[in-house]
C-alpha cells in the first residue's frame, strides 16, 4: 500500500480498537495536536488519561519490517504519560496485526542508538553512510521485547522497564552513539 496517509489510519484504527478492548476510551486527534494521534482514558473509578503516537509499517514479511523515526519522534517527553504504539501488519491481509508499545522515551533512545550505530559501525568505509538522524529507522528486532506490553501504558514513563536490546545500553554509555542531548537518560541511564 503506497498511500502513507490510508497507512497512518489502518495503524490508528488498530491501535484504538485495541485500548478499548482493553478498557480504555480512545479519541482521534486527527492531527490536531502535534505528536499525539489518541487520547485515552482509562474506564471505571481510576481516570488515567495517556497520549498515544501510532507509527505503522506495513510490510511483506516480519523481517522487513521497520519504523521512520524522525528529529521529532526524538525529542523529550512532556509527560510521563506519552507512549508510542508501533503497528506492523502483513500487506497479505490474513495475519494480525503486531503491536509494540513503548513510552517515548525508550522510542527516543532506540531511534538514536539505531542510526548512531549504522552511521559509525566499525569497518564501513567512511562516507559511504551519511543520512541524518532525521532518517533514522528503526527495526522490528529492537522493539520485539515491547511486543503486546499494554500494561506499560498503566505505568508512568519514569517506572517502567527498559526492553530495548541489551546492547543498546552499551551503545548507549559510548562515546561512538550515546544518546540525543536532551534525552534523560544522560543524566540517568537506567539498567536494563
Amino acid at each position: 500500500m503506497g498511500d502513507t496517509k490510508q497507512t497512518k489510519t489502518i495503524g490508528e484504527h488498530y491501535a484504538a480498537a485495541e485500548l478499548a478492548r482493553r478498557g480504555w476510551a480512545p479519541a482521534f486527534t486527527r492531527d490536531g495536536l502535534e505528536r499525539t494521534d489518541i487520547l485515552a482514558v482509562r474506564t471505571g473509578s481510576e481516570r488515567r488519561m495517556i497520549e498515544i503516537q501510532v507509527k505503522t509499517t506495513l510490510t511483506s514479511g516480519w523481517k522487513w519490517a521497520n519504523w521512520p523515526l524522525g528529529e521529532k519522534t526524538q525529542g523529550p517527553s512532556a509527560s510521563e504519560r506519552e507512549y508510542f504504539v508501533m503497528v506492523a501488519a502483513l500487506n497479505d491481509l490474513t495475519t494480525p496485526p503486531r503491536f509494540f508499545i513503548l513510552p517515548r522515551s525508550h522510542v527516543a533512545a532506540a531511534a538514536w542508538i539505531s542510526h548512531q550505530h549504522w552511521l559509525t559501525e566499525p569497518g564501513i568505509p567512511a562516507g559511504k553512510r551519511n543520512a541524518s538522524v532525521a532518517h533514522s529507522r528503526v527495526n522490528l528486532r529492537t522493539f520485539e521485547r515491547y511486543e503486546n506490553r499494554w500494561d506499560l501504558i498503566d505505568t508512568d514513563e519514569g517506572n517502567c522497564p527498559v526492553l530495548l536490546p541489551p546492547e543498546y545500553r552499551s551503545y548507549a554509555l559510548g562515546s561512538r552513539v550515546g544518546l540525543p542531548a536532551a534525552h534523560p537518560w544522560r543524566t540517568n541511564l537506567p539498567t536494563w
